[in-house]
């Protein structure tokens, strides 16, 4: 039973998978809020201290990830015969465990449960496993590095490899997935 395991360290600022996932699932929904608050109050000067509020929470939530967590994404892969395991490594694991606590926590104390869901949610995903049979679209991304694997609606990995390890880890993906080949090829 072949097996190949790499842990490896992220930027998270710096990476375009990431910057691209982010885009989505913060910058849309912040990008809405920011302009219907903006069409819909006109010319009044609350306007700006709500667009500045989801300003500066951004600019927290950068400085909060950058002392937490250096702007890096700790992640190790185990590919084998049966899939793909991506986890959190160790170390930020840990980290992760103790503000996803404090999340849910702290969401119940205040009475808000849809921040104490995205604690629970955020801890679930903090180990991840696909199987070979459940992929079903792959896209290689030589230029970053990185291939990314979809399975159901919810199933999907980002698999970030090191410059020594990218040729092998797309060979091992090919070999088991039996989908057509498609994007970022060379």
């Amino acid at each position: 039973m072949e097996k190949i395991q790499w842990q490896i360290s992220v930027p998270i600022f710096r990476n375009t998978v990431i910057l691209k996932q982010l885009g989505l699932a913060i910058g849309i929904p912040f990008g809405l809020v920011a302009l219907v608050i903006g069409l819909s109050s006109g010319k009044s000067v609350y306007t700006l201290y709500g667009l500045g509020f989801i300003v500066a929470l951004l600019f927290f939530t950068w400085l909060f990830i950058m002392a937490v967590y250096r702007g890096r994404y700790e992640a190790e892969f185990v590919l084998d015969d049966k899939g793909v395991l991506c986890r959190t490594q160790a170390k930020q694991a840990k980290k992760n465990r103790i503000i996803n606590a404090l999340t849910v926590v702290l969401g119940l104390l205040f009475g808000k449960p849809a921040a104490a869901g995205a604690g629970i949610m955020a801890q679930s995903r903090q180990e991840v496993f696909l199987k070979w049979n459940r992929v079903t679209k792959v896209k290689y991304k030589p230029n970053s590095r990185t291939v990314l694997l979809r399975g159901g609606w919810t199933e999907s990995i980002a698999l970030f490899c090191t410059a020594e390890n990218y040729e092998q880890v797309e060979v091992f993906v090919r070999r088991n997935t039996t989908l057509p080949k498609k994007g970022g090829g060379r």
